[in-house]
């Protein structure tokens, strides 16, 4: 008679040791295809403002309406995000990256047809409320799929963004400047691709969705922050937040026309040296989440906003190879500070990791359209260099960063 082993089989235990090395790679491939998907979906963005000269001319706009354009754009996706976020916390949509990529699609395409300035402004809110589906859930996902590296996921995560962002202008002066309005229909292709990658990613997240939401219950054992003390530190990050994206949104919605009249060059130089600045956030980017999980994200949030002041406060007066030189100093510097208030935020609020994204994102969006539509203004009643010069205040609010606990060492001590 033969006895069956209770042990099990070798091929069996060999599967058992792999499964969560595969779980791992997998993982990583996720996180990769988000990065990627998040590179399409920015560039599909950053066509908006890389194109306001060929708007400007095309429409004879002045500088408050392409504001205007930036802040119907950031409005749609920063309103939404929260919303989102909290919605998704509660009922989790796999698909609903894909769908965001599919308004803004249609955005896009209008875009390229657009025959008034009030069809612009309706492509450009269309594009935002893709960008509103897209963000919070995707970076539950970067979470979701870090291996424990939260900062270091976010970083990889945003780095697409800040990709697709510099990719946008560069794109635009090779394709959109030569041949006109109309050419913005091919990058529908690159949509196109995002829709696909993203509803991969949705098949992987349905599937390990119920775990994940096991393991994010596990992590709420922990002493809760008092109500007041979360509402003051969230005010705290959205001051920082305010500061770093009222300033980006001087180089990127107006870079392009500082240096046309400071120095006179043509639009396409300018929009390379856009790419050029806004490459050298997405590496910035890249950084600032590594050194935040090993040394705190409180350090980075210091460096990263108060650290750049002399350096805005120096470009206002720099000739034109040290504006270029000092724009790649402020985005390396400037870049690094999102994933950790990103990270920063999460972990306050343990829990409402889409929430806590879709706020952020939200506040990062809308104080970039706030600011391109008050800069804008500002530019029309005095001049493009006097922003410049305003603006180069701004990282001086980083100084608030001196009022943020030290988030494991603060539930530590009350936990005692």
């Amino acid at each position: 008679m033969e006895t069956r082993s209770t042990y099990p089989r070798s091929e069996e235990r060999s599967d058992a040791l792999l499964r969560p090395h595969r779980q791992e790679n997998m993982a990583g491939i996720i996180l990769l295809g988000l990065c990627f998907s998040h590179l399409l979906n920015d560039t599909v963005q950053s066509l908006i403002p890389a194109i306001y000269p060929v708007l400007k001319t095309t429409f004879r706009l002045d500088f408050g309406q392409i504001g205007l354009i930036t802040l119907t754009f950031q409005l749609t996706s920063s309103l939404l995000q929260p919303l989102v976020g909290t919605y998704t916390d509660h009922k989790p949509k796999p698909f609903s990256l894909a769908i965001g990529m599919g308004v803004s699609l249609c955005g896009l395409l209008l875009l390229s047809q657009a025959w008034d300035y009030a069809i612009v402004l309706l492509a450009a809110g269309l594009v935002g409320v893709g960008s509103s589906i897209f963000h919070p859930e995707a970076t539950r996902l970067a979470r979701f799929s870090s291996g424990g590296r939260h900062g270091f996921a976010q970083s990889v995560f945003q780095l697409g963004g800040y990709m697709g962002t510099a990719i946008g202008p560069a794109l635009a002066a090779i394709i959109v400047v030569p041949a006109g309005q109309h050419s913005i229909a091919w990058f529908s292709i690159v949509a196109l691709i995002a829709i696909v990658v993203l509803s991969r990613v949705g098949f992987w997240y349905k599937k390990v969705r119920t775990s994940q939401q096991k393991k994010s219950a596990q992590s709420l054992n922990r002493p809760p922050i008092p109500g007041w003390k979360v509402f003051a530190i969230i005010s705290i990050l959205a001051a920082l937040i305010f500061s770093k994206y009222f300033y980006l949104a001087s180089i990127s919605s107006y870079y392009t026309f500082y240096l046309i009249d400071r120095f006179h060059l043509s639009i396409q130089s300018s929009q390379m040296l856009l790419f050029l600045f806004l490459f050298a956030v997405a590496i910035g980017t890249i950084i600032g989440g590594p050194i935040g999980d090993r040394y705190g994200r409180k350090l980075v949030i210091w460096f990263s906003i108060l650290g750049v002041t002399p350096f805005t406060i120096m470009l206002p007066y720099a000739d034109l190879f040290w504006t270029c030189v000092l724009s790649v100093i402020i985005g390396l510097i400037l870049a690094s500070a999102f994933s950790a208030i990103i990270v920063y935020g999460q972990e306050l609020v343990p829990g409402k990791v889409g929430m806590i994204g879709g706020v952020f994102y939200g506040l990062a969006f809308g104080m970039g359209g706030l600011g391109s539509a008050v800069l804008g203004k500002l530019a029309d009643i005095t001049s493009i260099n006097f922003v410049y010069h305003v603006c180069s205040f701004l990282p001086l609010i980083g100084l608030l960063t001196v009022f943020l606990p030290n988030l494991d060492r603060w539930v530590a001590n009350k936990g005692r």
